[in-house]
């Protein structure tokens, strides 16, 4: 992953922020605030205001995340995410709540539960559901339970907004761990 730091701040962008800012000051339950969040995010995605035309570049090499916005107090993210066709992540998880939704394109979501070891097998990954999601489509998630692959699985760039309950430019990166188990 390619990351950039925040650029300017379209005035659309700008109030979604301010939605947002709105549910995280509430102290709910992660996974409510997920939910809440997620409904703001929804209106906000496909249209042309959100983004400007630097925050929609891709990589060559790998998808490329432009951080939007880092709440001063650490409590939330929000970045776009951009993929080129065929690109994707590690199997992995995060380190907070998640809400990510499809500006532009299509994604794909593969969702895994980790099996202990038992006996004389190892751990191991197994695989319990795919989604594809397309434009205004929006999930959201709240550790444990968030072990995902996802990956651009159309034949354009794929552009989705994702807000994490952390400070991503503090921390680098919203993946609490990249898993490489065996997976079913």
């Amino acid at each position: 992953m390619t990351t950039t730091t925040p650029a300017r701040t379209t005035a659309r962008m700008a109030a979604l922020v301010s939605e947002i800012r709105t549910v995280v000051d509430r102290g709910l339950a992660p996974d409510l605030t997920a939910y809440l969040v997620g409904e703001r995010v929804a209106p906000h995605l496909g249209t042309a205001d959100l983004l400007t035309p630097e925050q929609r570049e891709g990589h060559l090499d790998r998808y490329r995340q432009h951080v939007l916005h880092a709440e001063p107090d650490g409590s939330f993210s929000v970045v776009a995410l951009v993929w080129l066709p065929g690109q994707e992540t590690a199997i992995h998880d995060h380190v907070s709540w998640c809400v990510a939704g499809v500006h532009e394109g299509e994604e794909s979501e593969l969702r895994y539960r980790l099996a202990p070891a038992a006996g004389e097998s190892c751990a191991r990954l197994v695989a319990t559901e795919q989604v594809v999601n397309g434009p205004g489509d929006v999930c959201g998630f709240a550790p444990p339970g968030d072990i995902h692959k996802v990956r651009n699985s159309c034949r354009t760039t794929a552009i989705s907004l994702h807000v994490y309950g952390a400070d991503v430019i503090r921390l680098g990166s919203s993946v609490r761990r990249v898993y490489t188990l065996p997976t079913d």
